[in-house]
């Protein structure tokens, strides 16, 4: 039987305000457990919330880039269940009236055809605390640190078909929350997770088999994995005159398998019902206006900018495009350089290399993009070959010159362009292979093709890569030819 498998996606990002959602505690990652949890976060009886307005500017403004409707009157409300990290016994969220109503995200799959996510929903709410296991011995440690972090939870339709797609479709959320400023996407810490909902049926049938959660997945890997090995237990366990039953389930990256938690709750399961210490929240079509105004070049925008302004293949510009910071670097460079082409190169090749041997991120770069843009600079006025500058590179990144120009004046590096010196390098360097030269020269053209990269070999040997390649191939050939 052939398969299609649907899934839908709950993303949770963590807004980058100073302050949580309902109380002045600070969001700081990585403080000493228990220290940036006010009364209002521990639930003590007698304390009131207070709206964080900047978590609803930051929620309006993603509605306002994935073209989403607005909820004018948008309510909080509780969601009831009891767990050791909810101090509260329960949730403070939206359910019926969310900030952010349903609109659409783009995403471009591998093949480079484009394809429309839809997104339900896009609501506030608060975080919870964390459960400690490791170092208790048989117990659990409470931290509640994180209870009370504002949370915008992004809910995409069922129109996802793949692991793939799912993948691309959170890298798409990732770099928009990021380019937006809202998030800083950085899953290791876990300010952005992502629950899958995923299901198969027989190809062709129109109503959704039964869906199993997989929650808190926090890598675009593991998403891929999880997703992919739910897929195939829920084949063969169908296969196998089983059925999917209705639960979360939990990835275990290092078996590579999911897991059962708990059944899945339904809406009712969790009592909702309108928060009585939080008004609704009214947006006025001015604060609309003035988050609008705030919107910074959005991904998609700044591809199709790339391509046209610079002459970029689509495929450059969507890597180019994929952060904010790697599109700023890219742009300075072109700027300092004047060639788009050569700047995407160098920065999507060896930079890219670089960092991901370093293990950081573009903005901890050794190497500037002033750096970068004034080497390619020397590479095109000759001052240093494409082989060169890979050196040249090397060293700004070692910092051992504060300029391209350093670099090569203080090792010595500058191509070697004069005629005179190459032909007479030439010569030296053909003499010494005679017996080569006379079979090239008794060839026919399809072998005279596959010697001549030979004898550019031994050229380049010979100067020790710093002569013009060129000027190298055009003197090799009439030196051969006569």
């Amino acid at each position: 039987m052939q398969w299609e498998t649907v899934i839908g996606l709950e993303i949770h990002a963590q807004l980058s305000t100073r302050s949580k959602i309902f109380s002045g505690s600070a969001t700081t990652f990585g403080a000493e457990p228990n220290t940036q949890a006010s009364l209002v976060d521990l639930g003590m009886p007698g304390t009131l919330p207070v709206l964080n307005e900047e978590a609803v500017r930051m929620a309006v403004k993603f509605g306002l880039a994935i073209d989403a409707e607005l909820g004018r009157t948008n309510v909080f409300a509780r969601k009831n269940y009891f767990y050791p990290d909810l101090p509260k016994g329960y949730q403070t969220s939206q359910m019926d009236h969310p900030v952010v109503g349903k609109g659409h995200l783009d995403i471009t799959l591998e093949d480079g055809t484009v394809k429309r996510i839809g997104i339900t929903r896009a609501h506030l709410e608060e975080d919870a605390g964390k459960s400690l296991h490791e170092d208790f011995h048989g117990m659990s440690g409470i931290d509640l640190n994180r209870a009370g972090t504002p949370l915008l939870e992004i809910v995409s339709e069922p129109d996802i078909r793949s692991a793939k797609e799912a993948v691309a479709y959170v890298k798409a959320i990732h770099a928009l929350v990021r380019y937006l400023g809202i998030c800083d996407g950085n899953m290791a810490e876990g300010s952005l997770r992502c629950d899958c909902n995923v299901s198969v049926r027989p190809k062709g049938q129109e109503a959704f088999g039964t869906r199993a959660e997989i929650k808190n997945v926090n890598s675009f890997r593991f998403i891929e994995k999880a997703i992919n090995h739910e897929i195939q237990r829920q084949i063969e366990l169908i296969e196998d005159g089983g059925k999917v039953v209705q639960e979360t389930r939990l990835y275990d990256p290092n078996k590579d398998e999911t897991r059962s938690m708990r059944g899945k709750e339904e809406a009712n399961d969790y009592r909702y019902f309108p928060c009585p210490d939080l008004l609704p929240v009214v947006l006025e079509d001015s604060f609309i206006e003035q988050v609008r105004g705030e919107l910074p070049e959005l991904p998609g925008e700044k591809r199709a900018r790339f391509e046209s302004q610079y002459g970029l293949s689509a495929y450059d510009a969507s890597v180019l495009s994929a952060s904010r910071e790697m599109a700023e670097y890219f742009e300075a460079v072109q700027a300092a350089c004047g060639d788009a082409k050569l700047a995407a190169n160098w920065v999507m090749g060896d930079l890219s290399s670089l960092l991901n041997e370093s293990g950081i991120e573009i903005e901890q770069s050794p190497v500037s993009a002033q750096q970068l843009g004034g080497m390619i600079l020397r590479i095109k006025d000759n001052t240093i070959s494409g082989k060169i500058a890979k050196d040249v590179f090397k060293f700004l990144a070692a910092r051992e010159g504060a300029t391209a120009d350093e670099v090569i004046e203080k090792k010595g590096l500058k191509q070697v362009t004069d005629t005179g010196a190459i032909e007479a390098m030439l010569k030296e360097m053909l003499d010494a292979n005679a017996a080569q030269v006379e079979q090239y020269r008794a060839s026919d053209e399809a072998k005279r093709g596959k010697m001549f990269g030979f004898f550019v070999g031994q050229a380049m040997k010979a100067s020790k890569g710093k002569a013009n390649p060129g000027q190298v191939n055009e003197l090799l050939k009439k030196l051969l030819e006569g």
